[in-house]
């Protein structure tokens, strides 16, 4: 290839690497942000959790106090049992005390359910706070992947830009600024020429332009306007015809009698 072509191509290789590492750049943040997020989620199940023990303590507090309160009630009354003169006020202790033994089992029923649900709240706090450690784990793992890979990233960058600065240099301003726009509005500014087609856009080529390329031109695609080159060097070769397997096979057989030509 001519040197322009030579220059071109290996351009194009810096700079297809180069945004390639600077994509690559930008989505360590991402890496972060993602582990970062996890852990939030996590954090936040766990205090969930733990949220929700708190509020059964308080409320099997609330429910013992309501339960000795009633029981006091019922002792008060059958303490009233030995005095009543009348059978309508034994009729009404009796009232008091159904009453305050039905509260004590509806609160008391109240509260074993509460104690049921705290062992499975505190099963799920138990599970929340394992997963909280393991992702702190995994986000500080992360963060220090992410520092030593943005290192690498940076200083494959800086060497790119070197390589980068160096081709352009080597390059006539004019076909720069026809390259660079290309690369801007295309993603790649020159395309290889194989099988009479573009490989930038896949479209074929006119026989006049395929034979300007063997001839070592550097033309335009009429479809995607890319810088157009051929490479002898990776061009199939034709392939030798094979040797017959035995003399004269492939050949019309003779009739019997008819004469050798």
């Amino acid at each position: 290839m001519q040197p322009l072509v030579e220059h071109l191509v290996k351009l194009q290789g810096i700079e297809l690497e180069r945004a390639r590492v600077t994509q690559e750049l930008r989505a360590l943040p991402g890496e972060i942000a993602r582990a970062q997020s996890a852990l939030s989620a996590a954090q936040k199940k766990s205090s969930e959790a733990s949220a929700a023990l708190s509020r059964e303590e308080d409320l099997r507090t609330k429910l013992e106090r309501e339960i000795e309160s009633h029981r006091q009630k019922a002792t008060r009354f059958r303490a009233q049992l030995d005095a009543v003169k009348t059978s309508a006020q034994a009729e009404a202790i009796e009232h008091e005390l159904h009453f305050a033994g039905t509260e004590i089992e509806r609160l008391e029923n109240e509260e074993f359910a509460s104690l049921e649900r705290t062992e499975t709240e505190e099963a799920e706090l138990a599970q929340a706070r394992a997963q909280v450690e393991l992702l702190a784990a995994s986000l500080e793992t992360v963060e220090k992947n992410t520092a030593a890979r943005k290192m690498e990233l940076d200083a494959a960058l800086a060497v790119l830009e070197r390589d980068r600065k160096a081709v352009r240099q080597q390059i006539e301003p004019e076909w720069l600024q026809r390259f660079d726009r290309l690369v801007a509005a295309r993603g790649t500014g020159i395309a290889q020429a194989a099988n009479q087609q573009c490989t930038g856009c896949r479209m074929g080529l006119r026989p006049q332009t395929w034979n300007q390329l063997r001839e070592g031109e550097l033309l335009s695609c009429d479809s995607c306007s890319r810088l157009l080159y051929w490479d002898p060097a990776i061009t199939p070769q034709a392939k030798p015809p094979e040797p017959e397997a035995f003399p004269g096979q492939g050949r019309a057989l003779r009739k019997s009698g008819q004469p050798g030509v």
